[in-house]
């Protein structure tokens, strides 16, 4: 028999955009609500997003632009078998129609939500910006701005001239963490979940769940519902590597840390009593946002759009912003063995949003037979090893020199660059540089030979004006003016699109196909659903209360 030190009718696990939607649905219905955050703040990874929420359907900001929408039309985009991407990869074939069309059918009922919560968008049309998997038919991104409110990568608002139209997560999840706290939510900040507990192992209802607050164990019962808004597992190097194999310790920098993590606890808790998981497919697919080319070098965390600042609570923690960089024209590329082995200046992996095939024929075959075919899958040379046996790449380094530093204006030292934790080195030549490359990753010494080698055959390239190893456009600059620069550009990781198992009400089921009672789920922690972005984990967040509150016994 579990002692609870306190308990509510409905316990939710993680303050983002699952979450807090879910405790104040559940408070609005009556029910007394606990929701536990690991983090000493709220917001999760979606108040350091972009902000971007693609909620279509037949909004009242769709009406009023005069764009055509409707649930059977979003249905039938996130579900076009026939969408495929350049390298072959299909962004909608593996979702799960049940999820999809619960989906589809509070689009509009979610959107509202949001505006009577508090949530600002941008006055416009809403667009494609942003849109990861969202469907092709129409387009469905709405901008939440943040007016007044600071911003979590730097601590500050932005710029008065940019405050209604700047789109950023700050804006989502500051009305909707005041709205909590309005409603009378029960927050507690700095418990980490560590169990759930069921009637019995693996059986019966979940009645409750049990949290670490610094070393003190405690157990908090939930009456009616546990909902799991724990935010993903992408920053749980054994639980992706159950998915692809190759993402091992050296993908270290997930983009939205070190704000919150994305740990795997709520899928652990769950399977430990029982759980499936399900849609695993979405995960391992090489489309969207779930790897990402790093944006920022030198730096650990070096997702694109995270300028991690001073001001930020957490810049003790993110240590250095890194340096931007869009133009690879300024650096190379290199393995942990000084190697070059892509063409710098590659996309990333792509994805489907409106407009992205022309003509779009929904269902049809033509969608995928038209699509100019692209085998480059996105730094696959270096993700699938090296030859020493093991299964990751490695550390992947931007090198560069002096002449890129002054071009791009770039500062080389801290706060810029991380020095203190090996993300960056320098020296005044290639081979001091390499023998300088040594930290926690680097598996093996780099030889200072191959790197000279690379840069001298890489410069030679320039002087062609053809890059016959790999096809990089034009190499336009030598790197050839000391000091030289190694900083870490190893791939970021983003989206987590697999996790547990659901139905049309958000309720967890069980290896057998059953429902698990009292225990719910929604966003990055459920499976079944490739697209990325805040419009399902706030619509699953709603979808779950709602159905809690309306569950019997």
């Amino acid at each position: 028999m579990v002692t609870w030190q306190s308990e509510a009718d409905v316990v939710v696990v993680g303050a983002g955009a699952t979450g807090v939607p879910a405790a104040i649905a559940a408070r609005e219905a009556g029910l007394s609500v606990i929701l536990v955050e690991a983090q000493p703040h709220m917001g999760g990874h979606a108040i350091t997003s972009g902000g971007n929420v693609p909620l279509g359907g037949g909004t009242s900001a769709q009406k009023k632009y005069g764009i055509e929408d409707s649930p059977d039309l979003v249905f039938q985009d996130l579900t076009d078998w026939s969408v495929v991407q350049p390298n072959g990869f299909p962004d909608y074939r593996y979702n799960d129609r049940e999820i999809v069309r619960a989906f589809a059918d509070n689009n509009v009922a979610t959107y509202d939500w949001l505006l009577a919560h508090g949530v600002t968008f941008a006055d416009k049309a809403p667009d494609e910006r942003g849109g990861i998997s969202v469907g092709n038919s129409v387009p469905r991104e709405m901008h939440a701005v943040p007016l007044d409110w600071p911003l979590a990568h730097t601590g500050a608002p932005v710029d008065p001239a940019q405050r209604a139209t700047y789109s950023i997560g700050a804006g989502l999840m500051h009305p909707l963490n005041e709205a909590a706290r309005r409603a009378g939510v029960n927050i507690l900040l700095e418990h980490k979940m560590t169990a759930l507990h069921r009637e019995t192992p693996t059986s019966g209802r979940v009645t409750g769940i049990e949290v670490d607050h610094h070393g003190t164990r405690l157990s908090i019962g939930a009456r009616k519902a546990v909902i799991l808004g724990t935010g993903g597992s992408a920053g749980n190097v054994n639980f992706r590597r159950m998915f692809d194999p190759r993402l091992t310790e050296e993908y270290c920098g997930l983009a939205g840390m070190p704000w919150s993590d994305q740990d795997a606890s709520g899928e652990i808790a769950a399977m430990a009593i029982g759980a499936a998981l399900w849609g695993l497919y979405n995960q391992t697919g090489e489309f969207g946002y779930v790897l990402t080319k790093a944006g920022r070098i030198g730096c650990r965390y070096g997702y694109q759009h995270l300028d991690w600042r001073p001001g930020s609570k957490v810049f003790d923690k993110a240590v250095a912003s890194g340096l931007p960089i869009s133009d690879w024209q300024n650096a190379i590329m290199v393995n942990m063995l000084g190697q070059r082995f892509y063409d710098e200046t590659g996309r990333a992996f792509t994805s489907n949003n409106y407009n992205s095939i022309k003509p779009y024929l929904p269902g049809s075959y033509l969608n995928a037979k038209n699509i100019t075919y692209n085998p480059n899958n996105f730094l696959n040379a270096a993700l699938a090893g090296i030859g020493d046996g093991h299964n990751g790449g490695g550390p992947i380094w931007a090198i560069f020199d002096a002449e890129a530093v002054a071009r791009q204006k770039w500062v080389a030292e801290p706060p810029f660059v991380d020095i203190d934790n090996g993300f960056f080195f320098s020296a005044d030549t290639l081979a001091a540089l390499a023998d300088k490359i040594r930290m926690q990753y680097q598996r093996v010494p780099m030889p200072p030979a191959n790197l000279e080698a690379t840069v001298a055959r890489y410069n030679s390239f320039v002087d062609l004006g053809d890059d016959q190893d790999f096809g990089k456009p034009a190499p336009l600059h030598k790197i050839a003016k000391p000091p030289f620069y190694a900083a870490w550009a190893t791939p970021v990781l983003h989206d987590t699109r697999a996790g547990l198992r659901i139905n049309a009400k958000c309720e967890v089921i069980d290896m057998s196909g059953a429902v698990i009672p009292g225990l719910y789920c929604g966003g990055e922690t459920a499976g079944g659903f490739s697209q990325h972005g805040l419009a399902r984990c706030v619509c699953q967040g709603l979808i779950a209360a709602r159905n809690a509150a309306a569950a019997t016994g």
